[in-house]
C-alpha cells in the first residue's frame, strides 16, 4: 500500500537547511491509466486486429497499383466538376463569413446582454455543427434537389455555424476598454463593436474564412456522393466503374487545386496577421 502511495504522493525532498518540500501529486500516472482504459476498451469496440491491419496493407498497395498510369485524356472533362466545386466553396463560404459576423456580435456574452437570444442562437449553431456536411447536404437536395446549388447551401450552413463559434469566442477576449470608451462619448452598442472591436479581430476572423475555404474545398469533393454536385459525382461514377485511372486524374488535379489554394490561403494569412 505504502508503494502504491509513493507512486502518486511522492516522498517529501530534504533539503541542505533541514526543510522538506513536497512534490505536487503525480496526475500524470492517472492520465496514462485513462488514457490506457480508454485504448483497450475502444480497441474492442472497434475491433481492433492488427493482423488484419498487416494484412490488408498489402491490398492497399495493390489497389494503388490500379491507378496508374492516370488517363490524363480525362482531365479535360475533369476541369468543368472542379470548377463547380471550387465555385460553391467559395461562394458557401464568402456568405458564411458575411453573416458570421452579425451572428457571433449576437451570440458574444459582452456584446449581447440577452441571454435568452444569446443561448437560442448558441443552440442553434451548435445543431448545424453536430450535424456532418455530407448529411447536410443530403438533407438540401431534399429541398433545393439534386446539383451544386444544394451542395453550396450545405457549405454555408456547416461553415456559418463553425465561423459564428470562432469569432464570438475571440470577441469574448477582446480589450473592451475601446469599447467602453466608445459608448461614453454616446455611441450605440454595434456602431462601438463596429469601431472598436471589429478592428481587433478582422485579421482573425479574415485567416479563419481563409482556413474554412481550404476545409471546404476539400469536403465538397465528396459532395457530389449525395448528389450535390462537384467533382464527387465523378469520383462516384468511376469508382462504380472501376475506372480507376480515371480516379487518379480526379485525384491529381484535386491535390493540385488544394496545393494551390492552400498556399494563396497562407500567404494571405501571412499578411494579414
Amino acid at each position: 500500500m505504502s508503494h502504491l502511495k509513493n507512486l502518486f504522493y511522492p516522498k517529501p525532498i530534504v533539503l541542505n537547511n533541514g526543510k522538506e518540500v513536497k512534490p505536487p501529486f503525480r496526475f500524470g500516472i492517472i492520465v496514462i491509466v485513462i488514457m490506457g482504459v480508454l485504448l483497450y476498451f475502444s480497441a474492442k469496440v472497434t475491433n481492433f486486429n492488427l493482423i488484419l491491419l498487416i494484412n490488408g496493407g498489402e491490398e492497399f498497395f495493390r489497389f494503388l497499383g490500379r491507378l496508374f498510369p492516370p488517363n490524363l485524356k480525362y482531365a479535360t472533362t475533369v476541369m468543368n466538376p472542379m470548377i463547380q466545386t471550387f465555385a460553391m466553396s467559395f461562394l458557401g463560404t464568402l456568405f458564411a463569413g458575411f453573416f458570421a459576423l452579425p451572428m457571433a456580435y449576437l451570440s458574444a456574452s459582452n456584446m449581447n446582454q440577452n441571454w435568452l437570444a444569446r443561448g437560442i442562437i448558441r443552440f442553434v449553431m451548435s445543431f448545424f455543427r453536430t450535424i456532418p456536411v455530407l448529411i447536410i447536404a443530403l438533407i438540401m437536395t431534399y429541398i433545393f434537389g439534386l446539383g451544386t446549388f444544394s451542395g453550396m447551401i450545405a457549405i454555408f450552413l456547416f461553415t456559418f455555424s463553425i465561423l459564428t463559434k470562432m469569432t464570438y469566442e475571440q470577441i469574448e477576449l477582446v480589450d473592451m476598454g475601446p469599447f467602453e470608451a466608445s459608448i461614453s462619448t454616446g455611441a450605440s452598442r454595434f456602431k462601438a463593436f463596429i469601431g472598436s472591436v471589429v478592428p481587433q479581430i478582422s485579421g482573425l476572423y479574415l485567416s479563419s474564412i481563409l482556413y474554412n475555404l481550404e476545409m471546404n474545398i476539400r469536403s465538397a469533393a465528396v459532395l457530389g456522393y449525395v448528389g450535390a454536385g462537384g467533382i464527387g459525382t465523378l469520383m462516384n461514377e468511376n469508382i462504380g466503374w472501376r475506372q480507376y485511372q480515371n480516379l487518379s486524374t480526379i485525384l491529381i488535379i484535386l491535390l493540385i487545386s488544394v496545393i494551390l489554394i492552400e498556399m494563396l490561403s497562407r500567404y494571405i494569412r501571412k499578411r494579414l496577421i
